[in-house]
């Protein structure tokens, strides 16, 4: 017999998946072939991001790690991402990007299921500061792939 998981099943899962990658990161890592790179800064929070990111000569993210510092939300959000664009295209990490942003904004729609272990983070919404934590990676990987050298501030991010 297949038991159904109700809402406070599902939001405890997530909740356990959010603390296992904020007390044990994927990726957190110097990664010293990185061709492209970013720092991030969340100054309401403090989270901070150093992004690098090695991008092979076909525009596919090979390897990717980052350093740093923040709360829950933040670290494990960098640890998902990471592990979500690795092998992706730029233009696949981008389009990942957005799906993440309406997720956590409380705009996704009906591809929430394609974002896989990314749809933990869909009780950010409830709590619209805990965006800019959840963004920060993202929002650094963005400006990493596209060559900003500028630091990444939340505060400068229109969310």
């Amino acid at each position: 017999m297949t038991r159904m998981i109700d809402e406070p099943d599902v939001r405890e899962l997530y909740q356990e998946f959010i603390l296992d990658h904020s007390k044990s990161p994927r990726n957190r890592r110097i990664l010293p072939v990185a061709n492209r790179t970013g720092e991030g800064h969340n100054p309401l929070c403090g989270d901070r991001i150093a992004l690098m990111v090695e991008v092979d000569g076909g525009g596919v993210i090979k390897d990717i790690g980052f350093q740093g510092q923040g709360c829950a939300i933040s670290t494990a959000a960098a640890s998902t991402m990471t592990e979500a664009v690795k092998g992706k295209t730029l233009e696949e990490a981008r389009e990942l990007f957005e799906r993440f942003h309406r997720l956590v904004t409380g705009g996704a729609g009906p591809d929430i299921d394609s974002l896989g272990k990314l749809s933990a983070f869909r009780g950010v919404a409830e709590f619209p500061m805990r965006v800019k934590c959840a963004t920060l990676a993202w929002h650094t990987l963005q400006a990493a792939l596209e060559g900003e050298s500028e630091q990444v501030s939340t505060e400068r991010v229109h969310e």
